[in-house]
């Protein structure tokens, strides 16, 4: 058969299995017709691989969906073509044999309340020979020599058009000019990203990429937001995230702000001018931002704020505070949640807060430097109540929700970023050490590990892309952010941890970029939603008859 049926087939046999896994597992999950917490957390490996099988398909149909587009283009050449084979034979192999949630935790079907029956059914001879037929040795081999004689950037056609490619080589540039030669000192030194380079991205765009142009901004949409994350953060992960706190600020004021608040704040984050943090997580509560106890207390014309938060990036510099409150707490849970644009001086190391009311101390890190995270803590903090974004108390959770999509979206773009990174570094030093007479990338094992790696890193772009569009396109798309955020962090710690592998004892010395680049990629399965939470709102949405 060829590439296009094997994949029409093998889709609708995953989109079968994932059906029947869904209802098995809303099965265990059920008491007297309605989901049941108490069960759900039971049952929590079931439900959390339910999202993994789900996301695994999500990746085939993505697969299939590029091969099909890129065929009619006349651009599925023989990297595209083996890139997409050997990514179906292994994702479809890890479906019907078992998914890895991270390194010591597999989902099976078995898992999720299937039989072996089932499962054999399902697992019809075009699933077997697309299987059998992708990941061979002479595929991958040939994958890995295309990949030793490619030029610099992805492995493969992305399926991008010409605006966003030369918005591509343009972040590249600066990446491999501003940002590569100085990353590795800055991490280690754990300095701050230079402010000329913060200037250099607000003179490119960055901070105002998806700000509509009557903004100040450039108008531009969620896809063209992950081709700079990416390559930026290709670049390094800090300099990548600098946009992602006025990526959350400008959405939260554009989606929720007053007209005066979108006037006053939105041109200055889009050129740069106002440089804004997220202010949510807190001490002992982490995901659960029901159980907030940051208070802001009404007092004539200000609110006063009292409490703790921590896990907070980048707040020394920053001008705006999007700030997460209790403003009644008589309301418990979400409801009693706000949101302040709460404006503070910048700070420096000498004097972090020199705002009253405002004190904090850093959080000393492995990875993600470059910006500084610091617990912070509010005592009779004051910002004025015209602050309060929308001008409604009780509207901050609904608003923060409203980000989850696009921030998301952007923390996937990063972690393809940092694989891509990983990848790079990892063939360079494949091609250029010589073991035993030969280069490492000669051995079938060193290649076996470049060719999957671009394999992957060429899935989770597909995926990410795609909820790129939706998001785009207006569509609810948690779901597809969320599954490009799940897989994209675990390729991301996977490539870097194979490309530490490759450098062998080198990669463990601080020296090389890769143990940084390896320090960087752990954070990527915990922030913007750790893997299990992740996994449990995917879940969830798929049990109450989401998609």
């Amino acid at each position: 058969m060829e590439l296009e049926d094997l994949a029409s087939h093998a889709q609708g046999a995953v989109e079968t299995l994932l059906a029947r896994a869904t209802a098995a597992v809303r099965q265990k999950t059920t008491v007297n017709g309605r989901l049941d917490n108490g069960r759900i957390e039971v049952e929590q490996h079931a439900v959390h691989g339910l999202a993994w099988l789900a996301t695994y398909v999500e990746a085939i149909r993505q697969l299939n969906a590029y091969a099909e587009r890129m065929s009619k283009e006349g651009r599925f050449g023989e990297t595209e073509a083996l890139l997409t084979r050997i990514g179906l034979s292994e994702y479809l192999a890890q479906a019907f044999g078992g998914i890895p949630m991270n390194q010591g935790e597999f989902v099976r079907p078995s898992d999720l309340g299937l039989d072996e029956a089932t499962v054999a059914a399902l697992r019809e001879e075009a699933v077997a020979a697309s299987i059998r037929s992708g990941a061979t040795v002479e595929n991958r081999a040939r994958l890995a020599a295309l990949i030793e004689s490619a030029h610099d950037g992805p492995i493969g056609d992305p399926g991008l058009d010409e605006t966003l490619e030369a918005m591509r080589a343009e972040m590249r540039r600066f990446a491999e000019a501003e940002v590569i030669p100085h990353a590795q000192d800055w991490h280690r030194t754990n300095s701050y990203i230079p402010i000329e380079v913060i200037k250099g991205l607000a003179d490119m765009g960055v901070f105002g990429l998806t700000i509509p142009e009557e903004h100040g901004g450039m108008g531009l949409g969620k896809v063209a937001m992950c081709v700079v994350s990416e390559e930026l953060s290709r670049g390094y992960i800090g300099v990548g995230s600098l946009g992602t706190r006025s990526e959350i600020a400008g959405e939260l004021i554009l989606l929720g702000g007053t007209p005066e608040q979108k006037t006053k704040y939105l041109p200055k984050i889009a050129s740069g001018e106002i440089l804004p943090t997220a202010v949510f997580t807190e001490p002992n509560t982490g995901s659960d931002l029901a159980s907030l106890r940051t208070r802001a207390v009404c007092d004539g014309a200000v609110y006063k704020v009292t409490g703790n938060k921590t896990w907070i990036t980048h707040p020394v510099r920053a001008d705006l505070m999007t700030l997460l409150v209790r403003t009644n707490p008589e309301e418990k849970g979400y409801k009693g949640l706000s949101m302040l644009l709460a404006e503070k001086p910048r700070g420096s190391d000498a004097e972090p807060f020199p705002a009253k009311g405002m004190s904090g101390g850093e959080i000393e890190v492995l990875g993600y430097r470059g910006m500084k995270e610091y617990e912070i803590a509010f005592d009779g903090f004051e910002a004025p109540t015209s602050q309060l974004l929308g001008g409604v108390e009780g509207q901050g959770f609904k608003q923060l929700m409203e980000t989850f999509e696009s921030a998301r979206i952007q923390t996937a773009a990063r972690a393809i970023g940092v694989a891509q990174s990983a990848f790079e570094l990892g063939l360079r030093y494949a091609k250029e050490r010589i073991q035993f007479g030969k280069p490492l990338i000669r051995f079938p094992r060193v290649a076996n590990k470049l060719a999957m790696m671009a394999v992957e890193i060429h899935i989770a772009r597909q995926i990410t892309y795609f909820a790129g569009r939706a998001k785009d396109d207006g569509r609810r798309c948690d779901l597809e952010a969320g599954m490009a955020k799940l897989l994209g962090a675990r390729i991301a710690w996977a490539a870097a941890d194979n490309a530490l592998q490759i450098h062998g004892g080198n990669g463990f010395a601080l020296e090389y970029p890769i143990s940084r680049v390896l320090c960087d990629a752990r954070i990527l399965n915990i922030f913007e939603g750790a893997a299990e939470i992740q996994a449990q709102v995917i879940a969830r949405r798929l049990l109450e008859g989401g998609n």
